[in-house]
């Protein structure tokens, strides 16, 4: 966990390393998914902070989620004094999944159902950042990512992401720094989708991963669902693999 020390060094860096990427690449606007959880308030409030309130647009981006994500989204974008948008997905989603299963005749599964969610979530924020000119910024920390917990072209995907590198005691850490609202940084984290945190979900604790990264060992059986989680989602983690042509003929005899 990062300690008040080394956040007065880290802070600085984060707010340069978002300008000088903007600048880099010809950007000034942000476009962020704000769930209302501590991940999503933490990356909103260091992009308000390095790039200014005007420039970081908030969307939530409800299906069928609980009316207090919603509310918790605004509380964080009222503290930082960015701009919040709402985008319903509700019907969207069920237009979706209707007109899949009538097409591929067969009822989708329970966790085909709940990816769809996070993709739709994504070509939203995509949407409105190819119209406003701005680069997605992701949310995803180094626990949620080396056991996977995240959906592929959906949530996983962003132009750059600020927390991929931080452990989630450094996100909270990093969130009481910055001031996000305590609210925030007590709430359970969660998909928003499942109705189960992610604790729940996943069957052991986010300390019990960042345990297993810093030393390779936690208690036995959360050691081998982190180890199995993190072996069956390697493909997430790795580019989209490409086949290889052949490019010299000469030995084929042709």
């Amino acid at each position: 966990m990062l300690t008040n020390k080394q956040l007065e060094i880290e802070i600085p860096r984060i707010y340069n390393y978002i300008r000088q990427y903007f600048k880099d690449n010809g950007f000034t606007k942000a476009v962020v998914g704000n769930s209302g959880g501590k991940d999503s308030a933490v990356v909103i409030g260091l992009l308000a902070n390095a790039l200014g309130k005007e420039n970081v647009l908030t969307v939530t981006l409800p299906c069928y989620s609980k009316e207090e994500d919603r509310e918790d989204a605004l509380l964080v974008a009222k503290t930082f004094g960015t701009k919040c948008i709402n985008v319903k997905l509700d019907k969207v989603v069920d237009e979706m999944i209707s007109s899949i299963e009538i097409g591929y005749g067969n009822t989708l599964s329970k966790e085909a159902i709940i990816n769809i969610k996070p993709r739709l979530r994504m070509t939203a924020l995509y949407a409105i950042a190819a119209t406003e000119n701005a680069l997605v910024v992701g949310t995803g920390n180094l626990c949620e990512i080396f056991v996977g917990y995240y959906t592929k072209f959906g949530d996983g995907a962003s132009d750059f992401n600020l927390l991929g590198e931080f452990f989630v005691s450094d996100v909270y850490k990093i969130g009481e720094y910055i001031g996000i609202p305590a609210k925030i940084c007590k709430k359970a984290p969660s998909d928003g989708i499942s109705n189960e945190t992610d604790e729940e979900k996943l069957k052991f604790k986010y300390a019990q991963v960042e345990e297993y990264i810093l030393t390779g060992d936690t208690d036995f059986d959360a050691k081998a669902k982190i180890e199995r989680q993190h072996r069956i989602t390697e493909h997430k983690r790795k580019p989209v693999p490409v086949y290889n042509r052949i490019k010299d003929w000469s030995k084929y005899n042709l």
